[in-house]
Protein backbone atom coordinates (compact mmCIF):
# COMPACT_ATOMS: atom_id res chain seq x y z
CA UNK A 1 0.00 0.00 0.00
CA UNK A 2 1.57 3.54 -0.77
CA UNK A 3 1.68 6.06 1.70
CA UNK A 4 -0.61 8.90 2.72
CA UNK A 5 1.88 12.24 1.60
CA UNK A 6 1.22 15.74 2.10
CA UNK A 7 2.58 18.14 -0.05
CA UNK A 8 2.93 21.92 0.65
CA UNK A 9 2.31 24.14 -2.26
CA UNK A 10 2.95 27.65 -0.87
CA UNK A 11 0.95 29.93 1.43
CA UNK A 12 -1.87 27.62 2.31
CA UNK A 13 -2.32 25.24 -0.40
CA UNK A 14 -1.87 21.55 0.27
CA UNK A 15 -2.09 18.59 -1.93
CA UNK A 16 -2.79 15.72 -0.01
CA UNK A 17 -2.57 12.09 -1.70
CA UNK A 18 -3.83 9.30 0.43
CA UNK A 19 -2.30 5.64 0.33
CA UNK A 20 -5.40 4.70 -1.65
CA UNK A 21 -5.40 7.08 -4.55
CA UNK A 22 -7.35 9.77 -3.53
CA UNK A 23 -6.00 13.40 -4.28
CA UNK A 24 -7.14 16.21 -2.26
CA UNK A 25 -6.54 19.59 -2.47
CA UNK A 26 -6.75 21.97 0.28
CA UNK A 27 -7.36 25.78 -0.09
CA UNK A 28 -5.82 25.44 -3.60
CA UNK A 29 -4.79 29.37 -4.27
CA UNK A 30 -2.36 27.83 -7.13
CA UNK A 31 -2.14 30.40 -10.01
CA UNK A 32 -1.26 33.83 -8.66
CA UNK A 33 0.62 31.91 -5.42
CA UNK A 34 4.22 33.27 -5.80
CA UNK A 35 5.11 30.09 -3.99
CA UNK A 36 3.30 27.70 -5.94
CA UNK A 37 5.81 25.46 -8.04
CA UNK A 38 5.52 26.12 -11.68
CA UNK A 39 4.99 22.23 -11.86
CA UNK A 40 2.00 22.30 -9.47
CA UNK A 41 0.00 25.15 -11.37
CA UNK A 42 -2.62 22.99 -13.29
CA UNK A 43 -3.40 19.84 -11.27
CA UNK A 44 -3.65 16.66 -13.11
CA UNK A 45 -6.53 15.41 -11.25
CA UNK A 46 -8.44 16.29 -8.06
CA UNK A 47 -11.08 13.93 -6.73
CA UNK A 48 -11.68 16.69 -3.91
CA UNK A 49 -11.20 20.02 -2.75
CA UNK A 50 -11.59 21.53 1.06
CA UNK A 51 -12.09 25.49 1.18
CA UNK A 52 -11.48 26.66 4.98
CA UNK A 53 -12.74 30.24 3.72
CA UNK A 54 -14.02 32.11 1.20
CA UNK A 55 -10.75 34.67 1.09
CA UNK A 56 -9.89 34.75 -2.09
CA UNK A 57 -6.18 33.68 -1.07
CA UNK A 58 -7.76 29.89 -0.01
CA UNK A 59 -10.47 29.28 -2.55
CA UNK A 60 -7.71 30.68 -5.59
CA UNK A 61 -8.54 27.91 -8.10
CA UNK A 62 -11.66 25.76 -6.86
CA UNK A 63 -13.33 26.89 -9.10
CA UNK A 64 -11.27 25.60 -12.48
CA UNK A 65 -10.51 22.57 -10.27
CA UNK A 66 -14.32 21.40 -9.69
CA UNK A 67 -15.91 21.63 -13.07
CA UNK A 68 -12.51 20.50 -15.23
CA UNK A 69 -12.03 17.42 -12.57
CA UNK A 70 -15.94 16.93 -11.66
CA UNK A 71 -14.49 16.96 -8.01
CA UNK A 72 -16.38 17.35 -4.98
CA UNK A 73 -15.85 20.42 -3.09
CA UNK A 74 -16.08 20.92 0.57
CA UNK A 75 -16.90 23.99 2.34
CA UNK A 76 -19.00 25.38 4.64
CA UNK A 77 -22.97 25.65 3.43
CA UNK A 78 -22.83 29.25 2.53
CA UNK A 79 -19.58 29.38 0.67
CA UNK A 80 -21.02 25.89 -1.13
CA UNK A 81 -23.65 28.19 -2.33
CA UNK A 82 -21.80 30.61 -4.00
CA UNK A 83 -19.44 27.98 -5.32
CA UNK A 84 -22.78 26.62 -6.35
CA UNK A 85 -23.44 30.00 -8.16
CA UNK A 86 -20.27 30.29 -10.05
CA UNK A 87 -20.86 27.01 -11.75
CA UNK A 88 -19.77 23.85 -9.03
CA UNK A 89 -22.30 20.87 -9.85
CA UNK A 90 -24.65 21.44 -6.76
CA UNK A 91 -24.30 17.34 -6.76
CA UNK A 92 -20.49 17.77 -5.85
CA UNK A 93 -21.38 19.78 -2.59
CA UNK A 94 -21.79 18.54 0.40
CA UNK A 95 -22.16 21.87 1.84
CA UNK A 96 -21.22 21.03 5.87
CA UNK A 97 -22.03 23.18 8.31
CA UNK A 98 -19.27 23.65 11.72
CA UNK A 99 -19.51 20.34 13.72
CA UNK A 100 -20.87 17.94 10.98
CA UNK A 101 -18.78 15.50 9.31
CA UNK A 102 -19.13 14.49 5.36
CA UNK A 103 -17.65 11.41 4.29
CA UNK A 104 -16.84 11.65 0.31
CA UNK A 105 -15.48 8.48 -1.06
CA UNK A 106 -14.20 7.22 2.39
CA UNK A 107 -12.41 10.30 3.50
CA UNK A 108 -13.73 12.48 6.17
CA UNK A 109 -14.23 16.11 6.93
CA UNK A 110 -15.00 17.48 9.98
CA UNK A 111 -15.78 21.31 10.43
CA UNK A 112 -14.38 22.83 13.02
CA UNK A 113 -14.08 26.27 14.71
CA UNK A 114 -11.54 29.13 13.27
CA UNK A 115 -11.42 32.75 14.40
CA UNK A 116 -11.12 35.00 11.59
CA UNK A 117 -13.12 36.40 8.96
CA UNK A 118 -14.59 36.01 5.85
CA UNK A 119 -16.48 36.63 2.69
CA UNK A 120 -16.90 35.35 -0.88
CA UNK A 121 -14.13 36.20 -3.43
CA UNK A 122 -16.93 39.00 -4.47
CA UNK A 123 -17.15 40.59 -1.16
CA UNK A 124 -20.78 38.55 -0.62
CA UNK A 125 -21.42 36.94 2.61
CA UNK A 126 -19.53 32.99 2.55
CA UNK A 127 -20.11 31.75 5.94
CA UNK A 128 -18.08 32.08 8.76
CA UNK A 129 -14.15 30.61 8.29
CA UNK A 130 -13.83 27.22 9.40
CA UNK A 131 -11.11 24.47 10.30
CA UNK A 132 -10.66 20.93 8.66
CA UNK A 133 -10.00 17.52 10.43
CA UNK A 134 -8.87 14.91 7.57
CA UNK A 135 -9.39 11.69 7.84
CA UNK A 136 -7.95 9.37 5.31
CA UNK A 137 -9.30 5.53 4.34
CA UNK A 138 -6.83 4.38 7.05
CA UNK A 139 -7.34 6.22 9.73
CA UNK A 140 -4.75 9.21 8.99
CA UNK A 141 -6.05 12.18 10.52
CA UNK A 142 -4.63 15.70 9.75
CA UNK A 143 -5.95 19.26 11.39
CA UNK A 144 -5.98 21.76 8.74
CA UNK A 145 -6.69 24.88 11.18
CA UNK A 146 -7.41 27.60 8.14
CA UNK A 147 -6.91 31.59 8.78
CA UNK A 148 -7.15 32.15 12.88
CA UNK A 149 -5.67 33.56 15.98
CA UNK A 150 -4.92 30.68 18.78
CA UNK A 151 -8.07 30.23 20.55
CA UNK A 152 -8.52 27.67 23.84
CA UNK A 153 -10.56 24.87 22.66
CA UNK A 154 -8.06 24.13 20.04
CA UNK A 155 -7.29 22.10 23.38
CA UNK A 156 -10.98 19.93 22.48
CA UNK A 157 -9.96 19.77 18.86
CA UNK A 158 -6.60 18.01 19.86
CA UNK A 159 -8.89 15.91 22.70
CA UNK A 160 -11.47 14.67 20.62
CA UNK A 161 -10.00 14.40 17.16
CA UNK A 162 -6.20 13.62 18.24
CA UNK A 163 -4.60 14.71 14.51
CA UNK A 164 -1.62 12.92 13.83
CA UNK A 165 -0.21 16.41 11.90
CA UNK A 166 -1.85 19.91 12.36
CA UNK A 167 -1.05 22.34 10.03
CA UNK A 168 -1.17 25.91 11.71
CA UNK A 169 -0.87 29.87 10.33
CA UNK A 170 2.31 31.06 11.60
CA UNK A 171 2.85 34.08 9.42
CA UNK A 172 1.17 36.96 11.20
CA UNK A 173 -0.71 40.20 10.37
CA UNK A 174 -3.78 38.14 9.17
CA UNK A 175 -3.09 34.99 10.87
CA UNK A 176 -1.97 33.98 14.32
CA UNK A 177 2.37 34.59 14.41
CA UNK A 178 4.87 32.33 16.09
CA UNK A 179 3.97 33.01 19.46
CA UNK A 180 0.67 32.23 19.33
CA UNK A 181 1.23 29.40 17.08
CA UNK A 182 3.12 27.86 19.64
CA UNK A 183 0.39 27.78 22.49
CA UNK A 184 -1.79 26.76 19.65
CA UNK A 185 0.59 23.64 19.49
CA UNK A 186 0.74 23.11 23.11
CA UNK A 187 -3.03 23.46 23.08
CA UNK A 188 -3.34 20.58 20.52
CA UNK A 189 -0.84 18.11 22.08
CA UNK A 190 -0.15 17.13 18.72
CA UNK A 191 3.72 15.91 17.74
CA UNK A 192 3.98 16.50 14.60
CA UNK A 193 3.30 20.22 13.16
CA UNK A 194 3.18 21.71 9.55
CA UNK A 195 3.29 25.47 9.56
CA UNK A 196 2.31 27.63 6.78
CA UNK A 197 0.68 31.10 5.42
CA UNK A 198 4.09 32.62 5.84
CA UNK A 199 6.23 33.99 3.60
CA UNK A 200 4.12 34.59 0.67
CA UNK A 201 4.05 38.45 1.25
CA UNK A 202 6.33 40.76 2.93
CA UNK A 203 3.55 41.71 5.09
CA UNK A 204 3.75 37.71 7.15
CA UNK A 205 6.74 37.93 8.74
CA UNK A 206 6.52 34.71 10.97
CA UNK A 207 8.92 31.90 10.53
CA UNK A 208 8.68 28.27 11.42
CA UNK A 209 12.46 29.04 12.91
CA UNK A 210 10.73 31.40 15.75
CA UNK A 211 8.02 28.72 17.23
CA UNK A 212 8.71 27.36 20.70
CA UNK A 213 7.10 23.99 21.06
CA UNK A 214 7.07 21.78 23.65
CA UNK A 215 9.91 18.83 23.60
CA UNK A 216 8.87 16.17 21.78
CA UNK A 217 7.38 17.93 18.40
CA UNK A 218 8.22 17.65 15.06
CA UNK A 219 7.79 21.09 13.34
CA UNK A 220 8.13 20.21 9.65
CA UNK A 221 9.63 23.29 7.65
CA UNK A 222 8.86 22.20 4.74
CA UNK A 223 9.28 24.84 1.32
CA UNK A 224 7.28 24.83 -1.86
CA UNK A 225 6.74 21.44 -3.27
CA UNK A 226 8.30 19.04 -0.30
CA UNK A 227 6.28 16.63 0.80
CA UNK A 228 6.24 14.66 4.29
CA UNK A 229 4.61 11.02 4.74
CA UNK A 230 1.29 11.04 7.18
Amino acid sequence: MADTTLTWLGHSAFRLDTSRGKRIYIDPFLNGNPKCPEDELEPERADIVAVTHGHGDHVGDTVDIAKKHGSTVVAIVELSGWLGKQGVDDDKLPAPNKGGTVDVGGVKFTVVNAFHTGSAPDGSYGGEPAGFVVTTEDGKKLYFAGDTCVFGDMQLIGRIYEPDVAIVPIGDHYTMGPKEASVAIELLGVKRVVPCHWGTFGLLTGTPDQLDVPAGVTVERLQPGDSITV
